[in-house]
């Protein structure tokens, strides 16, 4: 009996973390509250209009991949490792809404689906004018599709055509420059020496770290940094999970605390 309860146990146990590594168990798509500005630091997420398709994650949009479970964990981590005390609360605006003024780093996902209106790349070209830094993540090559319930018969857009296609509309002078590990931003807080180590979720190849610069010059304010071909927020997500490892996982913290902190004080 004791082996049969173990058998079931570790059956359903597997069943649980499957389910749980594609993300189909978190239930419908819900929005929460923002919370109210008071001038400390708060996660914004950008939402952005979803093109047709861009439902295939379970009937969550595209740009909520995530939310607010990712950004949350890594305010614990900012929490823990610095002074920042940051509201561990994420908000989530369009790009056009005023209130996006106020807050200095926004965050993108999966941009192959956003289908960018006019007004949207208006804004975003504002806010980054401005002084706002957007973080870009997870997007890959048309090449990684998956087997999901979508329209078009695969699970991931296509790539970095797309994303480029919308950011000239945005910059139509903006040319985006592979990052290497000399660049501060990966010395901003914790010292990221190499880019060869930074996991990857569940596709192959190596990341490629990209960014679009203040007059397209290296030397000045590294104005949008893109994740490309890797997705940095899962291992945030799944990190209370046990599902990836841990050293992978504080790699990804790390990231993630060295994009706010450049943020912040560029």
């Amino acid at each position: 009996m004791r082996r049969g309860v173990a058998t079931a146990l570790f059956v359903l146990l597997s069943a649980a973390a499957a389910v749980a590594q594609f993300g189909f168990a978190r239930g419908p798509f819900r929005e929460y509250p923002n919370v109210p500005y008071d001038g400390r630091f708060t996660f914004v997420r950008l939402k952005y209009t979803t093109a047709s398709g861009g439902y295939w994650y379970g009937g969550w949009p595209a740009w909520g991949h995530g939310y607010p479970l990712a950004e949350g964990n890594l305010m614990k981590i900012m929490n823990e490792v610095s002074f920042l005390n940051p509201h561990e609360d994420i908000n989530h605006l369009t790009l056009d809404d005023p209130e996006l003024f106020h807050y200095p780093v926004a965050y993108v996902i999966e941009p192959d689906w956003w289908a960018m209106t006019d007004s949207e790349a208006a804004a975003l070209r504002a806010y980054v004018q401005k002084g706002g830094f957007v973080i870009v993540d997870d997007f890959k090559p048309r090449r990684y599709r998956g087997r999901f319930n979508d329209d078009e018969g695969y699970g991931y857009g296509s790539g970095w055509p797309v994303f480029e296609s919308a950011m000239k509309r945005a910059f139509p002078e903006g040319r985006f420059t592979d990052l290497t590990a000399s660049h501060p931003i990966f010395h901003s807080f914790f010292e990221v020496d190499r880019l060869d180590i930074i996991p990857q979720a569940y596709i192959a190849g190596q990341p490629i770290f990209r960014g679009l610069f203040e007059d397209n010059d290296q030397r000045k304010r590294l104005q949008i940094m893109v994740n490309y071909n890797t997705d940095v927020s899962q291992f945030w997500e799944w990190s209370g999970t046990g599902l990836r490892p841990i050293d992978d996982t504080n790699e990804a913290y790390k990231l993630g605390v060295n994009y706010i902190v450049y943020g912040l004080t560029h």
